[in-house]
């Protein structure tokens, strides 16, 4: 899905041509789940451990048999923890479930009515996670102090939200986002809030490295013409920030040269 070959997403010291990522949950069944991915070309996918079978439950369906880590990169997170001790143990989890794999979602929520990060008790679960050899994408709020102090921590991956998630707002702080990229050396991924492909298409045009979105297609009448939409989106949008848009401009300006006109 990349424009080039040479325009590719680097996470952790490995490429994807894919810049758009994607959530498993709030499909009707795992079909439909499988279809919506395969849909969005999406090669990273985000599974939440708590909420999701991925080997700890040996009676119950295992997303992995819809997913194969051979074919997608596996992102495991920390939906649903409220506390550093539960993230870092869901992490280690999913790390001996998955042999041994690093690469990690970490969100630390602070409020179940708003789902905002929780920004200290992030940064201190990053710092654990660093330091046991985790390569860490963090889920955090869009303060470009935060994003600063997360990279300076070494997460791999710095994920600002857009808007609530599962709000599907779209970037409410497009000011806020340019910001962290302009001042980022890792990938900035906008992780929530994402409502339809309008959204992606503005947060890669702000020149993020990517996008991370699970409601706006589970949740759409269409999940898998939603996917196939949101990776046009990405795409378009990332080619337009590479382009350079025209400066905006208060007035008219012509399309055609008025000089040399014959009258």
């Amino acid at each position: 899905m990349s424009t080039s070959n040479t325009d590719r997403l680097i996470i952790a010291g490995k490429d994807y041509g894919s810049r758009l990522l994607v959530g498993t949950g709030k499909y009707k069944d795992m079909d439909e789940t499988a279809r919506a991915i395969a849909a969005s070309s999406a090669e990273i996918v985000t599974i939440a451990v708590r909420r999701t079978n991925i080997g700890q439950n040996r009676d119950e369906p295992n997303i992995l048999d819809v997913l194969p880590p051979d074919r997608y990169t596996i992102l495991p997170n920390t939906a649903g923890c409220y506390d550093v001790d539960t993230a870092v143990r869901t992490c280690r989890l999913a790390r001996e479930l998955l042999d041994g794999h690093n690469l990690v979602k970490l969100e630390v929520l602070g409020d179940e009515k708003t789902l905002f990060p929780d920004v200290i008790a992030t940064l201190k679960a990053a710092e654990i996670l660093v330091k046991d050899d985790f390569e860490v994408m963090v889920y955090t709020n869009d303060d470009p102090i935060v994003a600063r102090e997360l990279e300076a921590i070494g997460c791999v991956a710095v994920m600002p939200l857009a808007a609530p998630i599962g709000s599907g707002l779209g970037i409410r702080n497009p000011l806020n986002i340019r910001t962290i990229v302009e001042n980022a050396k890792v990938p900035i991924i906008v992780d929530a809030g994402v409502g339809t492909a309008s959204d992606a298409a503005v947060a890669m045009e702000l020149g993020c490295d990517g996008v991370l979105m699970n409601t706006a297609i589970a949740a759409a009448k269409n999940p898998v013409l939603m996917a196939s939409a949101m990776r046009k989106a990405i795409e378009a949008g990332r080619e337009a920030f590479l382009a350079g848009r025209m400066p905006a401009k208060r007035f008219a300006s012509a399309s055609s040269p008025i000089e040399g006109l014959f009258f």
